[in-house]
């Protein structure tokens, strides 16, 4: 316990006595906790907007007017046995019909047209949703064999495709940027923090040489610079995690006019110990990387 706590007394005196230096290096961390933090938050968001879209977006599948129903039924439950598809929606001549009078009730040139009409002109029709955005491509694919070109009329894919494989393409590579970012400043504040410990470990050389004539162990002569590491990343954190407070109070209202169904500021309230957990975490590793990285370049232990 003795040793722990000169370790530690030394590790502080170390983040102390560097100044400047020790708050430019959080400086830089906090950045990387940022965009980490960020790219949590982003891919909630993004996940959000898919789903939302997706639960707007379908397969709609038309029936040559002659195709009996048990037939469209039994299409349907093969859809529903293949692990691409979420749910399949059955709607019948008659329910088509139905709806659609629903939807224009109020415009009285189409009612009188349809009341007028002899036969109903709507098809029978199946809605499939997908589990995935990603998944269409192998639902429509299903759809275009040979085997149910006699009964289908149109498969309403294809005017959803441009929509389907745009919004998949930019959540793809916004996720993959955030994460190329994240990479990228990670690195900048571990080459900081390897840095500003290198000059620590040069400024007090005659000291380090002293305790190893003297019989200080790897780990003794290690530890301080650990322990300024972990300070580096805890503070980061701590500051980064305050920082995005009022940046999720001023960010949230606009997403939410954005993408109704995602509320920001609820998910960052209901996950807030998790998030700073996990952005404490990131910092104190972030921070003992470097820390070893550099103990043992320069010392040689």
């Amino acid at each position: 316990m003795v040793t722990l706590f000169r370790v530690i007394k030394y590790g502080i005196q170390s983040f102390l006595r560097n100044g400047w230096l020790s708050v430019s290096t959080i400086g830089i961390m906090i950045l990387a906790l940022l965009v980490f933090e960020g790219l949590i938050l982003f891919n909630v968001v993004s996940q959000g907007a898919v789903q939302a879209i997706q639960d707007k977006v379908d397969i709609t599948v038309y029936f040559q007017s002659n195709v009996p129903e048990d037939t469209i039924l039994n299409l349907k439950k093969s859809l529903e046995g293949l692990d691409e598809v979420q749910y399949v929606q059955y709607i019948s001549q008659d329910q088509a019909l139905a709806n659609f009078k629903a939807a224009h009730a109020n415009d009285p040139t189409i009612t009188q047209t349809l009341s007028e009409l002899d036969t109903n002109p709507l098809l029978a029709s199946l809605n499939i949703k997908a589990k995935d955005i990603h998944h269409y491509d192998a639902i429509a694919a299903y759809l275009d064999k040979p085997d149910f070109t006699g009964i289908i009329q149109k498969v309403t894919y294809a005017q959803n495709q441009v929509v389907i494989d745009r919004l998949s393409s930019f959540v793809d590579n916004m996720s993959r940027g955030g994460f190329i970012l994240t990479l990228f400043l990670a690195f900048l504040a571990a080459s900081v923090t390897f840095n500003t410990i290198r000059l620590g470990i040069f400024s007090n050389r005659e000291q380090i040489g002293v305790m190893r004539l003297v019989g200080a162990s790897n780990n003794f002569i290690r530890g301080p610079y650990v322990i300024e590491g972990i300070l580096y990343g805890v503070i980061a954190a701590v500051v980064g995690f305050l920082v995005f407070i009022p940046i999720i109070a001023a960010v949230s209202p606009q997403i939410a006019n954005f993408v109704p169904e995602v509320n920001l500021q609820n998910y960052f309230n209901a996950n807030f110990l998790a998030l700073l957990f996990y952005q404490v975490i990131f910092g104190v590793v972030l921070g003992i990387v470097s820390s070893i990285v550099a103990t043992r370049h320069y010392l040689n232990v």
